[in-house]
C-alpha cells in the first residue's frame, strides 16, 4: 500500500494557483525526483506535502491520515525535510546542528537522552561527518555542510526524507557525493527519498521514479525511460533534446538540446527583416 499520496491538491499564494488539482503517489522505499522548469510548482508541492505551507483544497495523505490532522511531533517522526535554503546554523557545531533532529522525541525540559546522543553519532557517522562533530558549521565546505544537514534529517529517524534541490551551489564532486549518500540511504536502509533536482541527467541516474511538472500539473510520471525522452522534455522544458545512454548505468541521458522557442524567435525575426526589406 502506498504510504504517501496527494488527492486533487490545489496550492497557491493568494488567488494565484501554482499547483492545480494534482493527484500523485510516491512509491514506498524508492527515490522519487520531481523535475520541471522554474515556476512549475516543484518546490511549492514539496512544501505543501511537508506542511511548510498550506494548500487550498484537496489533501495530502500519509499512512491513511490527512497530514493536516496529524500532531506536529508525530508527523516529524515520519518525515524529515531539507529545504533549499538552510538557515540558523551560524555559530553551531555540526553535532549541535544534528541534535536538532532529535526535537520530535524530546519531552519535558528537552534534554537529550543517552539514546539521542547515540542516534546523533550514528547520523554523523553514516554521513561521513563524525570528524566534524565539534567543528563550527561555518568552517565546513559546501559538500560537508550539506552532509551535516542530511545527518540532521537522519537524526529524526524518519522513513521519508524530502530534499529541495540538495545539490544547489555545490561543485560536481560534492553533488555526486550528496546524491550517492542519498542512494546509499535508500538501498541500505530502505529510506523513501523525495527530492527536487534541476539536472536531468542526475535525476535519471539516481531516481527510481520521476514526476515531470509544468504549470502546476503533471505532464508525465513514471520510470526514467518514460520521463526522460524527447516528447516529455519538449513539453516540460520547451527543448529539442537528443537522448542517449549512460554507458555506466544504461539509463537515458540528455546529450544536447536546442531551445525550441529560440528557433521560433529566429524564424519570426527572419520574417520581420524580410518584411522590412520588402517594404523598404
Amino acid at each position: 500500500m502506498i504510504r504517501l499520496y496527494t488527492d486533487s491538491i490545489n496550492i497557491g499564494y493568494g488567488e494565484n494557483l501554482v499547483v492545480k488539482d494534482l493527484s500523485v503517489e510516491f512509491p514506498n522505499n524508492k527515490i522519487t525526483t520531481i523535475i520541471g522548469a522554474n515556476g512549475s510548482g516543484k518546490s511549492t508541492l514539496l512544501k505543501a506535502i511537508t506542511r511548510i505551507i498550506s494548500h487550498q483544497s484537496g489533501s495530502v495523505i500519509l499512512d491513511g491520515k490527512n497530514i493536516l490532522q496529524e500532531n506536529t511531533k508525530i508527523l516529524a517522526q515520519k518525515m524529515a525535510v531539507l529545504p533549499q535554503t538552510q538557515e540558523g546554523a551560524s555559530g553551531l557545531t555540526a553535532g549541535e546542528l544534528v541534535s536538532y533532529g532529535r526535537f520530535p522525541y524530546q519531552r519535558g525540559l528537552g534534554r537529550l537522552s543517552k539514546r539521542d546522543y547515540q542516534i546523533i553519532d550514528w547520523a554523523l557517522e553514516v554521513t561521513g561527518t563524525l570528524d566534524f562533530k565539534y567543528r563550527s558549521v561555518d568552517t565546513l565546505s559546501g559538500g560537508q555542510r550539506q552532509r551535516v544537514w542530511i545527518a540532521m534529517a537522519l537524526a529524526q529517524e524518519t522513513d521519508i526524507i524530502f530534499l529541495d534541490e540538495p545539490t544547489t551551489y555545490l561543485d560536481m564532486a560534492h553533488q555526486l557525493e550528496v546524491l550517492e549518500l542519498l542512494q546509499q540511504l535508500n538501498t541500505e536502509q530502505g529510506r523513501t527519498i523525495v527530492m527536487v533536482l534541476h539536472d536531468l541527467n542526475q535525476a535519471a541516474r539516481f531516481a527510481d521514479y520521476l514526476i515531470a511538472l509544468k504549470d502546476g500539473k503533471i505532464v508525465k510520471a513514471g520510470n526514467c525511460e518514460e520521463v526522460i525522452n524527447q516528447h516529455v522534455l519538449r513539453e516540460v522544458f520547451q527543448i529539442d533534446a537528443e537522448i542517449g545512454r549512460d554507458p555506466r548505468t544504461q539509463k537515458p541521458i540528455c546529450i544536447t538540446y536546442n531551445l525550441l522557442r529560440r528557433n521560433v524567435n529566429e524564424k519570426d525575426t527572419n520574417i520581420y527583416f524580410a518584411n522590412v526589406c520588402v517594404n523598404f
